[in-house]
């Protein structure tokens, strides 16, 4: 039984190696970090990985989402994002939309509506936005051939917001492209500013 033991350990230490995992013990809470020593027969099955795996070693040297990952998680938070703003915008106009001798009924339903269409419908919207810079951005990223972040995203803000609004003429096209870039230049400080100064 030792011999099995110990030879799962070993498996365990080859296959995630020292450096890149850590013991678990579903008991320390429970009976403190003295239980960890009775646990030793089990390490190789609780021996978690501390870094994100990947199944190719390439995968594992890119430090950035691709194209389907971005195009997910844009289009996702974007959908999101203007649902929710919708949805209170929506809320707001129910509210001031109500009547004399409404009954309490009617006015949640008059609520729900405006809600539930100013959210879909801003929504869609937003989604597209992201789906939009979603392409932009990693197009911009294999054009350049380098994951400048500042400059990758500013450029990609300006040519989503010239694409989102090119049906409406030129010149609107131009100012949608400048207010893209500079909506997501200020997102990019924030986010560089709260990554060296603040502790998230």
């Amino acid at each position: 039984m030792k011999d099995e033991n110990q030879q799962g350990s070993q498996i365990g230490s080859s296959v995630f190696g020292e450096d890149t995992a850590r013991l678990y013990n579903p008991y320390a809470d429970l009976y403190g970090a003295a239980a960890a020593g009775d646990l030793r027969s089990l390490e190789s099955v609780y021996r978690l990985p501390t870094k994100p795996e990947h199944l190719f070693p390439d995968e594992a040297a890119v430090e950035r989402r691709n194209l389907s990952e971005n195009l997910t998680y844009y289009t996702g938070c974007g959908y999101l994002a203007g649902a929710a703003f919708g949805g209170v915008r929506g809320f707001g106009e129910g509210l001031r939309s109500r009547e004399e001798g409404d009954t309490p009924k009617i006015r949640v339903n008059r609520l729900l509506n405006a809600s539930g269409h100013r959210g879909r419908t801003t929504g869609n919207k937003f989604g597209i936005l992201g789906l939009l810079y979603a392409g932009m951005e990693s197009g911009t990223y294999y054009l350049r051939g380098t994951d400048d972040d500042i400059g990758n995203n500013i450029m990609a803000g300006l040519a989503t917001g010239a694409a989102y609004k090119a049906a409406a003429g030129v010149r609107t096209a131009a100012i949608a492209g400048a207010l893209g870039g500079i909506a997501v230049g200020g997102l990019v400080g924030v986010k560089q500013f709260s990554r060296r100064y603040l502790a998230f």
